[in-house]
Formats: C-alpha cells, structure tokens, sequence
C-alpha cells in the first residue's frame, strides 16, 4: 500500500509532428506519418513471389499528437492512481494483474486452458502471416471492403518485380486474406488495394456488425379526439 500526496497545479501540453525518412541505395523516401515493420510481408501472384515491405500509416504521427501533464507546485509530473473500492487504497501503475479461476475458484494456468466458440468447439489457432507467404486468389468487391471497420492501413513498397500485381490492382481489383501478426485464436480481414494516386496499400480489419432491424415504423395519426367529439354529439336518452 502507497499513498499519494500531489496537488495539481498546471497542465503541459505538448505537440509532437513526426516525419520519418529511409534512405535505399541512392533513393530517399519520406514517410508522413510511417512506422516501417521490421519483417516484409510475401504475397504469391501466381507463381511469382513478392515481398511487401509494410509502412504503418499513424494517424498520431500524421498529423501530431498532444497531451495532457498533471504537475505539482515543484513542476513534478503526478502518476495516475485508482483508488480501491475500499476507499483508502491506491492502485498505482503495473500494480494489477489478470488471473484466471475455474468454477470451484482454484487458479488455472493459462497454458491449460483451450479458447472455444459459442458452440463449445475448440478454436483452432491462426498461424502468422509472415511465417508463410500468401496467396492472392481471393477478390472481394467495394461494398463488401467498405463494410468493414479498418483499424490499420500501410503503404507497401518492394523491390520486387510488381508489375503484374499492379496491373491487376489498377484494374479495380481488391485482394483480400486473412491476416495475424503474431497468430492466435483468430485472424483479421487483410485487404490489398491501390488508392487514388495508384500507390499500393494494406488495409486491415474486422467486419462491421450492423444488422437490419426493419423499416420505420409508419404514422399513425391519433383518433381520440374525434372519438371525444362523437360521444359528445350522441344524444343521452336520460335527459328524455
């Protein structure tokens, strides 16, 4: 248990513009807001074999970023804290955990536990994509891409022949795969696919979950005045 005494006193904030530059041979690419991967992702066109090299698009590094700093009177920067349900104890950074209990609450390592689906099936895990190069067969069109939610977007370059590749990709032809970076129990949808300036892109993603419910309801205009208005005009046979 640790307390924290740290009365806030002023906020920092900082801007932070990145541009990334690769030098190759006598060539110089300035990457806006590209974090180049360290492993090349291969793609099979056929029979010929290319290796993509992968130059994460960020949008922090894009355009900037900011940030907010809490300091003290003595311009110290103040650690986050969560206060506990108890009400007196601070949880300070890299000071929880996650554990794993079985029904009868015993701890369980995680290497004996086995991911299953809704159905109860074990889940099979994905390899990753770069351990194995991928095969371009699969084509989706733009409404099938556009219904998914992408989460990450690289620009590809090669040294590599890309010739056939992208004469395919200017045709209007979107490839799409399954990818995982580290493999695990379940991959991403892995689009590639030229922008507007004929650049050759790596799109990934997850499908969007927005289901159909129905069409709007029609208007119903309300009644009950004119119900009020016939029973006042019948006549009461007790007046009689």
């Amino acid at each position: 248990m640790f307390s924290v005494d740290c009365e806030t006193k002023a906020w920092i904030l900082t801007v932070r513009p990145v541009i990334l530059a690769e030098t190759s041979g006598n060539r110089q690419n300035l990457y806006f807001g590209a974090v180049i991967l360290a492993r090349p992702l291969v793609f099979q066109l056929g029979e010929k074999s290319m290796a993509l090299e992968m130059n994460k698009i960020d949008r922090s590094r894009l355009y900037g970023y900011k940030e907010l700093e809490a300091v003290d009177d003595q311009g110290s920067r103040c650690d986050l804290a969560t206060l506990a349900e108890d009400g007196r104890t601070l949880v300070g950074r890299g000071s929880t955990a996650l554990g794993w209990l079985d029904a009868d609450g015993c701890w369980c390592d995680k290497s004996q536990l086995k991911p299953v689906d809704l159905d109860g099936t074990e889940v099979v895990p994905v390899p990753s994509s770069f351990g194995a190069p991928i095969k371009l067969f699969e084509t989706c069109s733009i409404d099938d891409y556009l219904q998914h939610n992408m989460r990450l977007v690289y620009a590809a370059e090669s040294q590599d022949d890309l010739a056939d590749l992208k004469a395919e990709l200017d045709r209007g032809t979107i490839f799409t795969f399954s990818y995982s970076y580290r493999g695990g129990h379940e991959a991403d949808a892995g689009f590639l696919l030229t922008n507007d300036a004929g650049e050759i892109m790596i799109a990934i993603g997850n499908p969007t979950n927005v289901n159909f419910i129905g069409l709007a309801s029609p208007v119903i205009e309300s009644t009950s005045e004119e119900e009020g208005e016939d029973d006042g005009e019948m006549m009461d046979f007790d007046m009689i």
